[in-house]
């Protein structure tokens, strides 16, 4: 018999993917004058969006927008080459500069993309014959950028910074206590003073991504490190990225002289590939000015936060255990949570329905995303919306994700 055509395979699994309730879907939006502030065409269809990351609203912002027109305009659409070649330009420079003074560590490193960042701050610093010890449901940038280093990798419990400490013991080489600050699918924080401390014990090197915490939370929209107490010294890197709070595009690294330019000469996602646009670089300077001065925005983002639990809970539907501006409505069922998902896309409202493997098994969700530029009747109309769907209904949970286990692929994606 002969070995069916690969075409035909993965045909197949994409039919099987479908019939779980598995398969991801694109849609095409646009955005133009004529909508409000939250709301996109999708699909042709006009949505009220609740699935972006644009916490602070800064992506549409007009101020960020003309910075990065007159950019481009100066500079051109491109870097044109690598950081390491011609690409680094004064506008990245001068935006590490601010990001180094914003964070309080005494360097910056920009890259491309959060997961381009997470690999190479891992692959940099660690390799055979080291530990990386990480949260079972930290983003998949970070669980890949630990087994591409080389290095043995262990996995705890979720937040448990005990659990931890046990996972650190009794192996030589150098150690990394590796966590998310604001877990991406749950919305909850990182028990960061505890690991801080077990890291600390265990002479390990602590390594953050916030990228979901930053210009968020904490004094100043400083993050969850800030907000936890940990000083920049506590910390060996931080990983921030751009294109959510601060509405742009990019990431970055954050951490003294000599882990700075430890990856600037062993990270192969920095080395080998084109810098981000200057113009892309001088808006994000104009975006991380506002967030740090526009405190008003972290207000009415927590305030709407508060609007929509202390909704939720009154109609009694099932959420995790965040204050953060990501809100899981708990489903259960795969196939559950993308009926839902279409019912609110049906009533012109856009959640993305989160689904394994993003997530263990039996804890499907609708992943709403809170932004300042929501109204408390956009907050309103969601939840009237959220309640009629009998699926989501039930005791609300204190915990989500304690007890699920090993996801298969933690991150992001829906």
């Amino acid at each position: 018999m002969s070995t069916p055509p690969l075409a035909e395979t993965l045909a197949a699994g994409l039919e099987e993917r479908a019939a779980a309730g598995l398969y991801r879907r694109r849609r095409v939006t646009a955005w133009h004058a004529g909508l409000g502030p939250a709301e996109l065409e999708v699909d042709g269809r006009r949505c009220l969006a609740f699935c972006s990351n644009d916490y602070l609203g800064l992506a549409r912002d007009p101020r960020v927008g003309a910075a990065m027109a007159a950019a481009a305009k100066a500079w051109g659409a491109g870097s044109g080459a690598a950081h390491l070649v011609t690409g680094h330009t004064t506008e990245h420079h001068a935006l590490e500069e601010e990001l180094a003074a914003f964070t309080g560590f005494p360097r910056a490193l920009l890259f491309s993309t959060g997961y381009m960042a997470n690999l190479g701050l891992l692959c940099a610093l660690a390799g055979r014959g080291d530990l990386v010890v990480e949260d079972r449901l930290n983003h998949a940038s970070l669980l890949d950028a630990s087994r591409l280093s080389g290095a043995t990798v262990r996995r705890y419990r979720h937040a448990d910074a005990e659990a931890a400490a046990g996972r650190l013991a009794g192996t030589g080489g150098r150690r990394f206590l590796v966590t998310d600050g604001v877990f991406s699918m749950d919305g909850d924080r990182a028990p960061l003073a505890a690991l801080a401390r077990v890291a600390g014990e265990a002479g390990a090197a602590l390594l953050v991504d916030d990228a979901h915490g930053l210009g968020v939370i904490g004094p100043g929209g400083r993050g969850s490190c800030a907000a936890a107490g940990l000083e920049p010294n506590m910390i060996t890197g931080l990983v921030g990225t751009l294109g959510k709070a601060f509405g742009t595009f990019g990431a970055f690294v954050a951490g003294d002289e000599a882990v700075v330019e430890t990856i600037i000469q062993r990270a192969r996602s920095y080395i080998y590939t084109t810098a981000p646009p200057p113009a892309v670089a001088a808006a994000t300077r104009v975006s991380l000015a506002i967030a740090a001065e526009e405190s008003w925005r972290r207000e009415r983002l927590d305030m709407l936060v508060t609007r929509f639990r202390a909704s939720a809970e009154t109609a009694d539907l099932r959420l995790g255990a965040s204050t953060s501006p990501i809100q899981p409505v708990l489903a259960g069922d795969a196939r559950a949570a993308l009926d839902a998902a279409d019912a609110l896309f049906d009533a012109g409202l856009w959640v993305t329905p989160i689904r394994p493997p993003t997530v263990p098994a039996g804890s499907a969700r609708l992943r709403v995303t809170l932004s300042a530029v929501h109204t408390e009747d956009d907050i309103d109309r969601l939840l009237e919306v959220l309640a009629g769907l009998p699926a989501l209904r039930g005791a609300v949970s204190s915990d989500t994700n304690a007890n699920a286990g090993t996801a298969a692929d933690s991150g992001a994606v829906p």
